[in-house]
């Protein structure tokens, strides 16, 4: 995924807390990455202008209400494992009675992404129902991701969704919805960050402060952006020990991105999360209203 000044500034105001980053912060970190000061301050003031970002009267950023709750959501990369209960057979299933298009579609799309659901039958997108709030946990989570983060909102008239369970299914289609995940892909993507996060600790020794940091940032951040996309399938479907095994790669590894980026922040004044907290969540792949059309790229 290509990096730019408006996913790096959100990215980084994730790292605030209880309080805001200066521009002259976020103008030096862009140059870290390669960003002019202007490329930062214009992109600055469109995310201001789309209500991703306010500004506070002495010109520090923070991220708005709605992206830091969606934010919040998605930093929750650390308690994956909490986010699960026993399976008992059932399935969440999201039925979108019309195609749809633009970015209410694209938002629909991202959020059933996020939440693990793959599609069964056309425009019928399943899950084990193993996730704690169940059905109407599931129901509320999707409808907040596919309004872009308004909370009290529904998905626009043009992806008129139902959110429901299903029970009993006939042995032919459970054994279709069960195979709609492919286990070996699965422990091969926790493999690959495994590893990828291993590499990179080894680098760090012989880089400048300055790559360092842009290396934990950059590697830290892919890492995470798998895991906010886990389908957190039941133990009766896949084995849990190699996703246990990226998230304890990853805590280790956002250590090392904190204690990195933290003479940084502290220069300019700027509190950032603790350890427990995590330092990287991607809010920049928020399903956001404002965000064009939910593609990765904004």
């Amino acid at each position: 995924m290509d990096l730019t000044a408006r996913k790096l500034i959100l990215d980084l105001l994730t790292t605030v807390r209880r309080g805001a980053m200066p521009v002259r912060a976020l103008v030096e970190a862009g140059e870290l990455f390669g960003f002019a000061a202007n490329n930062v301050r214009v992109s600055l003031s469109k995310l201001t202008a789309e209500g991703r970002v306010d500004r506070d009267e002495r010109g520090r950023y923070r991220l708005a209400p709605a992206t830091a709750a969606l934010a919040q959501r998605l930093r929750s990369w650390r308690r994956l494992e909490e986010q699960q209960r026993a399976w008992r057979g059932g399935w969440i299933a999201v039925h979108r009675s019309k195609r749809g298009r633009g970015a209410a579609r694209a938002r629909s799309d991202r959020a059933l992404a996020l939440l693990g659901f793959r599609e069964l039958e056309r425009g019928l997108h399943v899950r084990p129902d193993n996730l704690v709030g169940g059905v109407a946990g599931a129901r509320e989570r999707y409808l907040a991701l596919a309004a872009g983060g308004r909370e009290s909102s529904a998905p626009e008239p043009d992806d008129a969704t139902l959110v429901y369970g299903m029970v009993d299914l006939d042995a032919p289609t459970r054994g279709r919805a069960e195979g709609l995940w492919v286990p070996d892909v699965l422990f091969a993507g926790y493999r690959h960050w495994v590893e990828r996060l291993a590499a990179s600790r080894d680098r760090l020794a012989s880089l400048s402060p300055q790559a360092a940091m842009v290396e934990t940032f950059r590697v830290g951040g892919a890492a995470v952006r798998h895991l906010q996309f886990d389908p957190l399938l039941p133990v009766e479907l896949l084995d849990p020990k190699p996703r246990q095994d990226l998230i304890a790669a990853m805590r280790s590894y956002d250590e090392l991105g904190r204690l990195q980026w933290a003479p940084f922040l502290d220069r300019h004044e700027v509190p950032s999360f603790r350890a427990r907290d995590g330092w990287r969540a991607g809010v920049s792949e928020i399903p956001d209203a404002a965000l064009e059309g939910m593609r990765i790229e904004c």
